[in-house]
């Protein structure tokens, strides 16, 4: 590992970070390399080298570069760490960016398995009593969408939350989620986790609860069916949609399949509030819709990235304009803007701690919802309670 040349006595005014996994997620770079803005990107890991020389490119800097997480937690130029590694690495490197006394990024899902949480949560809590702060990438509430709808909730609008609906659109899901790892169990628990836990974040974060007995069904309804396979060799065409439509006309799929394309999950949390989430991935469209029912209207959104929250709250037929209007638009960058708010938090956060919207004990709650849910619709259908995090731990946390 070559280390960039550094005045020692000078004071860095950016926080330094180094980023993990520079595949799909990478482009967290753009909003995490601003330097004199707060943050430097001074280190990149991932064990594909083409990758790492593509984002140095990408960056227009020259970072040291590794194929060895150790290095990054060992390196004394690196501040916070973004883990953007795949979905059953995390626990394990977030646990070790953590005893390494970095400040840690950590993209959703948190881990794969609720006990994998746990540990994390309960490290993060012994941790944090030195300073060293775990962040959630959940970028969904940072959504325009999200937000305007929670702030109409909070200001009463709909009055109290009774009901949630969260229909999940996976346009290109057989692309992203059904040629490599997303596609094995051993890997993901369940496609619940690796898309629903934003969504089950967002629905446990709007309806102010969590997830407290789940209920599931879901099968491999589609992308079974699917005869081209691939040997182990990425594709020149691996996503290409004017080719791989209809869905069963996909080609070059994961040998071995064991995931569901399609689910639903129905959830009883916390506060009393009922919600339902479905996710389909041979959709040809690719958003989510929220429904949220109040005592006195229901809200609803229309585009996730930019588009109208509509409200509904007098009496009478169907009104496709709904009684009011809240348009919201994307701000610049991926995820409708949504990452750079997101990467902002962090660093602050990072820094000099204090609230921030994303929540690693939401994060926890909401693989908890998926991976119950995963159970219940392996096991026909039964209901699965969630159980809670521990008491401590959270308490430990939310004194940080």
């Amino acid at each position: 590992m070559a280390k960039s040349a550094r005045n020692a006595s000078s004071v860095a005014p950016d926080l330094r970070i180094a980023m993990i996994g520079l595949g799909l997620r990478g482009n967290l770079l753009d909003v995490a390399h601003r330097p004199g803005q707060g943050s430097v990107i001074v280190g990149l890991c991932d064990i594909d080298e083409g990758l790492l020389d593509y984002r140095c490119r990408q960056l227009h800097s020259q970072p040291w570069t590794t194929t060895k997480s150790a290095e990054v937690f060992a390196a004394d130029d690196v501040d916070a760490v973004i883990i953007a590694t795949p979905d059953f690495t995390h626990e394990e490197l977030v646990i070790a960016s953590l005893r390494a006394g970095k400040a840690t990024f950590a993209e959703k899902p948190l881990a794969i398995t609720t006990e994998g949480c746990d540990r994390i949560l309960a490290t993060a809590a012994e941790v944090a009593k030195s300073g060293v702060r775990l962040y959630v990438g959940h970028n969904l509430r940072h959504y325009s969408a999200i937000r305007t709808m929670k702030a109409l909730i909070d200001d009463g609008v709909i009055g109290e939350v009774q009901a949630v609906w969260c229909r999940h659109f996976v346009g290109h899901g057989g692309d992203f989620y059904f040629k490599d790892w997303h596609a094995q169990r051993r890997h993901v628990t369940s496609l619940l986790l690796q898309k629903g836990a934003h969504d089950i974040d967002a629905i446990h974060w709007l309806a102010g609860g969590v997830s407290r007995l789940v209920q599931g069904i879901g099968k491999l309804a589609v992308y079974g069916r699917v005869e081209n396979r691939h040997d182990g060799t990425k594709h020149d065409n691996w996503f290409d949609p004017d080719v791989h439509w209809p869905p069963l006309a996909q080609a070059g799929l994961h040998p071995d399949i064991d995931v569901e394309d399609l689910m639903m999950m129905q959830m009883e949390l916390s506060n009393g509030v009922l919600a339902s989430y479905q996710e389909c991935h041979f959709s040809p469209d690719y958003w989510r819709n929220y429904t949220v029912i109040g005592t006195e209207g229901r809200i609803e959104n229309f585009g996730d990235v930019e588009g109208v929250v509509k409200l509904w709250n007098k009496r009478g037929g169907y009104d496709s304009d709904g009684d009011r209007q809240f348009p919201f638009a994307a701000g610049d960058g991926a995820h409708g803007g949504a990452d750079a708010t997101l990467m902002a938090e962090f660093v602050r956060f990072a820094r000099v701690g204090g609230a921030t919207e994303t929540s690693p004990i939401g994060a926890r709650e909401a693989v908890a919802a998926g991976c119950a849910a995963a159970q219940s619709m392996r096991t026909g259908g039964v209901p699965v309670v969630v159980v809670p995090p521990n008491r401590e731990v959270v308490e430990a946390l939310l004194a940080t």
